[in-house]
């Protein structure tokens, strides 16, 4: 019987290292975007990932205003929502989301990308998208995040 064990060690809550990264969105593809940014928050870029652990990271987005979709989505792609009552279907294209709220569209493409169930919900908390260049995590010293 060998002794050596080669057990791949799990990774624990408490164990966890959290850094923060800041990511311009200037001139960006939303979904291309997207993707990288649900990437961060499940911690899939760390060896230490663990499925079932929040070992992701927290992303700051600024310049969300400056987002932009390819082809005719602007126009064509639609934002549904209901109000749970009969006929309450809500319909709003993306450039009618884009003028009332720019920071809701990049929110609602990394959500639909993260996990259904209370560990996706926690995860998406660590997420903040801003107007603008200022943010207002300086105290956390955040790093660029390079793609």
């Amino acid at each position: 019987m060998n002794t050596l064990s080669y057990k791949t060690k799990s990774q624990r809550n408490e164990d966890v290292q959290r850094n923060w990264y800041v990511i311009d969105a200037e001139g960006e593809v939303v979904g291309r975007l997207a993707t990288k940014i649900a990437h961060v928050l499940r911690g899939k870029h760390k060896p230490q990932y663990t499925p079932h652990i929040d070992t992701g990271d927290c992303v700051i987005v600024i310049n969300a205003e400056k987002i932009r979709f390819t082809g005719n989505k602007l126009k064509g792609k639609e934002y549904l929502r209901y109000t749970g009552y009969p006929g309450g279907l809500r319909r709003r294209t993306a450039k009618e989301m884009f003028d009332k709220k720019p920071t809701a569209v990049l929110e609602n493409a990394v959500r639909g990308m993260l996990p259904k169930n209370k560990l996706g919900r926690k995860m998406f908390t660590k997420l903040f998208v801003y107007e603008g260049t200022e943010h207002k995590h300086q105290a956390q010293k955040p790093q660029e995040f390079k793609f």
